[in-house]
């Protein structure tokens, strides 16, 4: 990542908050002017760069997102220079890793310099006249758009930016807008159009993320941003700029991913399996699916392999058997790590024998094939639940409690077994 955005104006930056240390990407000290090893790693050292009048409001969202009261953290504010001036930035991140108790351990994030976008929008309120020189110099697409009560739109200023940002010329949207909306991705043209008619129903800002699909450089991020105002005769006319947010949306996607992914097994976590399960049931209910199997397996003796040899000697096993189960498993079933030792599988379009028959496969498969852990190899086991997913089911957590009863009876009957639920089909 830190190579596909170098020399955009954007850094990273990886927070361990536990230590309190933060390290810095190339990039982030180059917004500041630093060099390396110029700036220190203590996230205490990090706050003294952040303006005053902007501490309490970064410190207060930063928490908001490690208690969990928003799913990113996304903050502007200004940041010190080496020359002791000062930028605007955003800064957006997230946690990627928790302990059991749900607190932050390590988060992940970007700050990019919007100092000129500040300053831009400063002097599109000073002096439309202004802006009208320069916004064919600015990145993006300055424009001037006017609105009829009935709907009827089209641009009455648009900088040359509209090639870049929809593959457009100034001709193409002097009379109506429709060449615009053409290009917005299906699945985004509701939402487009719902926040643009409740701008001008209630004068409020325009803000809208939306994709497009260009004939030239295929589906992209695009974000709008303007104000609207009302014109005598009932139109609604809007100031705004509209900029490519591309590399920020993957980026943003890409971390996203992070936080959905268990990174000692590289399997889904268990928010990520639990919320693809959730579908699957929908899709059973909704009668897409005639039949859904649920596992649960646990590695038998995992807290002795553990004392034997060592917790990265299980953290080795942990990535076996996760191996194991992608090589026996299909592309389109479902796994994921709950936790500790602890695995789960969705099996869509799966009867209860059929899943029979892959459990006890994957059960015969590990229990043949060792881990290995330095020099030692490691013999192991495990124990599987199984049970059906039922329509009548509340939802898709009690397929698993059955699931999980079922993997306590296949322990109490001695472990490297299979059991199946006893109210399953």
């Amino acid at each position: 990542m830190a190579l596909a955005i170098e020399g955009s104006g954007t850094g990273i930056w990886d927070r361990d908050v536990v230590t309190g240390k933060i390290r810095y990407s190339t990039g982030w000290l180059e917004i500041l002017g630093y060099d390396r090893g110029e700036i220190s790693q203590q996230i205490e050292d990090s706050y003294d760069r952040i303006h005053p009048d902007d501490l309490t409001y970064v410190q207060a969202t930063m928490q908001d997102h490690f208690d969990g009261r928003t799913s990113v953290y996304e903050v502007e504010h200004r940041l010190r220079c080496k020359d002791g001036s000062y930028k605007w930035v955003m800064s957006r991140g997230m946690v990627i890793s928790r302990d059991l108790q749900g607190r932050a351990l390590r988060m992940v994030g970007t700050t990019a310099d919007i100092t000129s976008t500040r300053l831009m929008a400063e002097r599109l309120r000073q002096s439309t006249n202004l802006v009208a020189n320069l916004t064919n110099q600015i990145p993006g697409m300055i424009f001037e758009s006017r609105r009829a009560p009935t709907g009827e739109a089209r641009m009455t200023y648009v900088s040359s930016g509209i090639g870049e940002i929809f593959g457009l010329t100034a001709a193409d949207v002097a009379t109506s807008t429709a060449s615009i909306h053409a290009r917005i991705y299906p699945d985004d043209r509701a939402m487009y159009h719902a926040s643009l008619d409740a701008s001008q129903r209630d004068l409020v800002s325009w803000q809208c993320i939306f994709r497009v699909d260009l004939p030239t450089r295929g589906l992209c991020w695009r974000q709008i941003d303007a104000r609207p105002a009302r014109l005598p005769n009932g139109d609604t006319l809007w100031h705004g700029l509209v900029t490519d947010v591309t590399e920020r949306m993957e980026m943003e996607q890409q971390l996203h991913d992070l936080a959905r992914l268990d990174h000692l097994s590289g399997l889904p976590n268990r928010r990520a399996f639990l919320e693809r399960m959730e579908k699957t049931w929908s899709g059973l209910v909704q009668a897409r699916l005639d039949r859904v199997a649920v596992m649960m397996i646990d590695v038998d003796h995992f807290k002795s392999i553990n004392d034997r040899y060592g917790h990265a000697a299980g953290d080795e096993v942990i990535r076996h058997v996760a191996a194991m189960m992608s090589s026996v498993l299909r592309s389109s079933d479902i796994t994921g790590r709950m936790g500790g030792e602890e695995f789960a599988v969705c099996l869509p379009n799966v009867g209860m024998a059929e899943a029979g028959r892959i459990a006890d496969r994957l059960r015969v498969e590990i229990a043949e094939t060792q881990a290995w852990f330095e020099d030692i190899a490691i013999s192991l086991t495990v124990s599987i639940g199984i049970a059906a997913m039922l329509p009548t089911d509340r939802n898709g957590e009690q397929v698993l409690a059955r699931a999980d009863k079922a993997l306590y009876m296949a322990k109490q009957a001695g472990r490297n077994r299979l059991a199946f639920a006893q109210d399953s089909d």
